[in-house]
This record gives C-alpha cells, structure tokens and sequence, in this order.
C-alpha cells in the first residue's frame, strides 16, 4: 500500500505516490484541472492503480501559520475527496514547498517555462516526503 501527496491549486493538481515502504515520494503527471468529475476520475484511477491507502494534501498557511482563504478551500477540497474516496485524506503544512519546488527546478537549470511545467508535481513531492519523513522512520 502507497500513500498519495497532492499540491492542490485553482488550475492544477501536482501529484507524487510513495513506494511501497513509504520511504521516497515519486512524481506523477500533473493533473490540469477541469471539473470536479474529471479530477475525481484521475485521482481515484491512480489511486487504484497504486493501491493508495492514504492521502496528504498540502495545507496552505500563512508564514505566521494561520490560516488564509486558500486554506479553507483546500480543507473542503480534502473533505470532499476522502467522503468521496473512502480514504483518510491527511491535511499537511505546505508552507515554502512551491518556493523549495521552484529553487530546486532552477538549481537544476531549467528555465522559467520549463520549471512553470513541473512545479507542482515537484511541490507535491516535497509535501510527501516531508510527511513520510515525520512519520516512517
């Protein structure tokens, strides 16, 4: 069994998936979002395909850690998705991952339209491996 991370954004879904020792977090294609039937049609397809027992979506905080708008939406948003999937979907501080995402892509030499492509599969890895790495030691 896998556990899913998901960077969930107005407009894209950046997704990674665990191996199966919950030990490294793994890219997936990012889902371009459409409508809440299309999404659900996506996810719950990976889902089965990874035998995913578990969901982390990133929790967008202020700096200071409170909560903002954002965060609300993707409170529903999770909500929704465990209701609908029957799986524990896990809220997880997301704070500074899409800067870390962005760094990490720039390190690496791409270019601002090339890192736009990959930021949000690249945030939902950071999201899950910080989750697996506070709680699978």
């Amino acid at each position: 069994m896998r556990i899913m991370g998901l960077d969930v954004g107005d407009k894209n879904i950046g997704i990674a998936v665990s191996d199966a020792l919950h030990t490294i977090a793994q890219g997936r294609p990012t889902l371009r979002r459409t409508s809440w039937e299309s999404d659900l049609r996506f996810l719950r397809r990976l889902v089965e395909e990874n035998e995913v027992e578990t969901i982390v979506v990133g929790k967008p905080l202020h700096m200071g850690g409170q909560e903002s708008r954002q965060s609300q939406k993707i409170a529903r948003f999770a909500t929704k998705l465990s209701k609908t999937l029957g799986l524990p979907v896990i809220l997880w501080d997301e704070r500074l991952t899409s800067f870390a995402a962005e760094q990490h892509l720039e390190e690496a030499g791409l270019k601002w339209r090339d890192r736009k492509k990959h930021v949000d599969r690249i945030a939902a890895m950071f999201i899950l491996q910080d989750y697996l790495d506070g709680h699978h030691p």
